[in-house]
């Protein structure tokens, strides 16, 4: 099993940054895709950005692309990921949560993924 707790939520002045963590746990060794979703008000969940561990690679959502921007630490004892984005606005409200696989496809967006943070909450204020 793996745990994952995100934290960063809250609310932001548009035009401000944000950086948003996720910690894992447990059994992060059958981790091989990561991923931030977010879910605005009255929409569904979507794929911001996906990575797979080991090599890094990264599938953004187009509509993200540039405007987010992933990191990942896979030091030995810690395994967490990080979404960063600049210039906050109204539209990025929404509860963000991060994701992780065992499949290393999964970051595509092409395949579920398995385990679920429960969220975070962020609101951007005008």
């Amino acid at each position: 099993q793996v745990q994952l707790a995100e934290s960063g939520g809250g609310l932001v002045q548009a035009g401000g940054s944000r950086r948003l963590s996720c910690a894992a746990s447990g059994r992060t060794l059958s981790v091989y895709s990561m991923g931030w979703f977010r879910q605005a008000p009255g929409k569904g969940r979507e794929l911001v950005v996906g990575i797979r561990m080991g090599d890094g690679s990264t599938y953004y959502k187009p509509t993200y692309e540039g405007r987010f921007t992933i990191s990942r630490d896979e030091s030995k004892n810690a395994l967490s990921l990080s979404l960063q984005k600049n210039n906050m606005e109204p539209e990025d409200t929404a509860v963000y949560s991060c994701a992780a696989s065992s499949d290393s496809t999964a970051y595509t967006g092409r395949r579920d993924f398995e385990c679920w943070g429960q969220g975070t909450p962020v609101t951007v204020s005008t």
